[in-house]
């Protein structure tokens, strides 16, 4: 799990510091909920006491023994990179159940590799369904990250974002932070 970022003062959303400051995290939030994007980038961190969180990092543990564990390049950690003929870049999720997110922060990570001239190919791991998903950069990748690098500043900089009830609000760290512990669904 990376940091929240400190970044520099503000300069405004397209000037902004957050732009060199963002992580696969806050990609990945981006999509699951605003309000959770915006809590963790003002460090308000709820997922070190979640039980979710260490079910994912034990799952790291007993299933990737071998790997180089959390890879830091600048802000961003990667679950595990394997070199070879071709980059791999893997990141190691618990379940499928927010495959949208977990998609674009893989495309991400290898938005920001190949910025920096390096060239990878992702996989998004599933070890408790046994599958694993290949994730390559194209066009359209590049241009989804980019709009949400574009968007990702005016969320943490402006006011809170209220909650939007979700079906996974439920298993979320910030349940209590957001809806006072209620967890009816939608």
């Amino acid at each position: 799990m990376e940091d929240s970022p400190s970044p520099p003062e503000s300069e405004g959303h397209e000037g902004s510091p957050w732009r060199r400051w963002v992580t696969g995290v806050q990609v990945a939030y981006y999509i699951i909920c605003r309000t959770k994007l915006w809590l963790f980038s003002h460090r308000i961190e709820m997922e070190q006491w979640h039980e979710n969180v260490h079910v994912g990092r034990q799952l790291h543990e007993d299933r990737y023994r071998r790997e180089m564990k959390e890879v830091a390049i600048g802000p961003t950690k990667y679950d595990f990179i394997r070199r070879g003929d071709i980059i791999e870049v893997h990141e190691i999720k618990k379940s499928r159940s927010l495959d949208e997110a977990h998609r674009l922060q893989m495309l991400y990570y290898l938005y920001t590799l190949n910025e920096g001239g390096v060239k990878a190919v992702g996989y998004i791991d599933y070890p408790l369904i046994n599958r694993r998903e290949k994730v390559v950069l194209d066009e359209d990748g590049a241009a989804l990250v980019k709009s949400a690098l574009k968007d990702i500043p005016a969320v943490i900089e402006g006011e809170m974002p209220l909650p939007v009830k979700k079906r996974y609000c439920r298993s979320c760290s910030y349940l209590e932070f957001c809806w006072g512990g209620a967890d009816d669904e939608e």
